[in-house]
């Protein structure tokens, strides 16, 4: 990749410039003075706010769109046969995929904090933004879902610090050019790409090696611990869940369901109480990568405790959208065995009667690959409630459904389909519609209905409170 490959260039068109991992990209390159047009399939309020830019945006993707462009970027979940990228294809223009832009990009900062992990990738790295934004620091962001304080998922600032969410999903990370690199955690996903658990290690040993100034690692998680061990030149600052680790957390206090009290440690030395507002032992450590990398940045401590304090969560990540007739409905992007763990577990420490966990499984490699794993943790909630797999960029060669799933956890709540019926938006309805009419008629005072999953399970939440408003309405 020619990271040079921007110079001389003035128009730049986004195809798909309304995904959340396109908006920051067109926000930085914005802010750089290039002229950019983008287009999209549908409105949405991330279209409202790349247009309040100036930038103009085509609804519908055509051949026609592209004209006047000296370079094109793309999402990966762009297909080839897409009129726009074909065009770009036959006259010679250069395209780069979404990846390679942001590897670019990352390369313009001196202090390019790239955090990476399996799991809570989204929720450190709003925390990191969140602190940095609080202590005044004019930075740039990039996120997998949408923050609050900065209103979406990315900004792009003057400063030479940017904060950027890094993934591992087909080595995309290893794009990057990190400064400061985090790394959460390491766990089997991706196994259609990765084969094996032991390529996945191998995977961030390169991304650790790619660092230039500090690895910020989970000393508490062995596999991100095996993939440092053979790198000596870079400063290693580890945070994990006790005192062999040079972040960690003493005296933990969970109160009132939601909230979490602890004392932030740095060597044996208490820094300050940290109080945060998501739950779970994984949102500590969370927390914890991101105190290390304020202190790293000498980020006053203040900025730390207040900006974690005012932290509620990132968009999708137990995010609570409502509360009707008692019941209270939370939504999660947790789709992978570990994450659906630590969030069930979670929840079950809370102060409620019963835990409804709703689950969409996401791909149907991941769902046949982890089928053991996801109904031992399926297990976890009072009530486990599932829809069909919603196959994505797959398709079902594995021959795999969702009785599969559900036969193997105990008072299991799913509804058969015709399981050689083709996958259609309305089919998917009528399944979310039977879950929520069975949860609804459910449910009672004092339960905690939790939808699950990468996918769009979220519908499903949105559908029951309503529902549950207008029964009450009606009573």
């Amino acid at each position: 990749m020619d990271i040079n490959i921007l110079n001389g260039k003035k128009h730049i068109h986004f195809i798909g410039i309304g995904g959340s991992g396109m908006y920051p990209l067109a926000q930085i390159l914005h802010s750089q003075g290039y002229f950019l047009t983008g287009s999209d399939n549908n409105e949405t309020e991330t279209l409202d706010a790349v247009r309040k830019m100036g930038i103009p945006v085509f609804i519908g993707q055509r051949a026609e769109n592209i004209e006047g462009a000296d370079l094109i970027v793309h999402t990966a979940a762009i297909m080839e046969d897409n009129p726009e990228l074909m065009a770009a294809r036959a006259s010679g223009l250069p395209v780069l995929e979404r990846a390679e832009l942001l590897g670019i990009i990352t390369s313009w900062y001196g202090s390019a904090v790239c955090v990476s992990g399996t799991h809570g990738k989204t929720t450190a790295t709003s925390m990191i933004t969140q602190i940095l934004y609080t202590a005044g620091v004019d930075l740039s962001a990039y996120i997998g879902g949408k923050l609050p304080c900065i209103g979406g998922s990315g900004i792009a600032g003057k400063s030479d610090t940017l904060v950027c969410e890094s993934c591992e999903f087909e080595d995309h990370f290893l794009k990057l050019f990190p400064d400061i690199s985090v790394i959460l955690n390491i766990d089997a996903d991706h196994l259609d790409y990765f084969k094996t658990l032991d390529n996945i290690i191998k995977s961030f040993r390169k991304f650790a090696e790619n660092t230039t100034k500090c690895i910020i690692v989970n000393g508490s998680d062995e596999n991100s611990m095996k993939a440092l061990e053979s790198i000596t030149d870079k400063e290693i600052i580890t945070f994990g869940k006790d005192s062999s680790c040079n972040f960690y957390p003493e005296n933990v206090r969970h109160i009132n369901g939601l909230l979490t009290q602890y004392d932030a440690m740095y060597n044996g030395q208490k820094l300050g109480e940290i109080t945060l507002h998501v739950a779970g032992i994984h949102n500590i450590l969370n927390s914890l990568a991101a105190i290390a990398v304020s202190e790293y940045l000498n980020i006053d401590f203040g900025f730390v405790q207040k900006g974690l304090e005012e932290f509620r969560g990132a968009k999708r990540r137990f995010e609570k959208l409502g509360e009707e007739k008692g019941i209270t409905v939370v939504d999660d992007y947790a789709h992978h065995p570990t994450e659906l763990e630590a969030t069930l577990n979670a929840a079950m420490e809370m102060n409620f009667n019963k835990v409804w966990a709703i689950f969409q499984p996401f791909t149907f490699s991941r769902t046949q690959l982890l089928l053991d794993d996801f109904a031992r943790v399926l297990a976890i909630p009072d009530h486990a409630v599932l829809t069909d797999i919603m196959g994505s960029r797959e398709k079902n060669t594995y021959g795999i459904f969702t009785r599969h799933l559900a036969e193997k956890i105990p008072e299991c709540i799913w509804f058969p389909q015709d399981e050689s019926a083709e996958w259609t938006d309305e089919r998917k309805y009528f399944n979310f519609e039977q879950i929520c009419d069975y949860v609804c008629d459910n449910a009672q005072e004092g339960d905690l209905i939790i939808t699950l999953g990468c996918g769009d399970a979220y519908k499903i939440a949105k559908m029951i409170l309503k529902k549950l408003a207008e029964e009450d309405n009606n009573a």
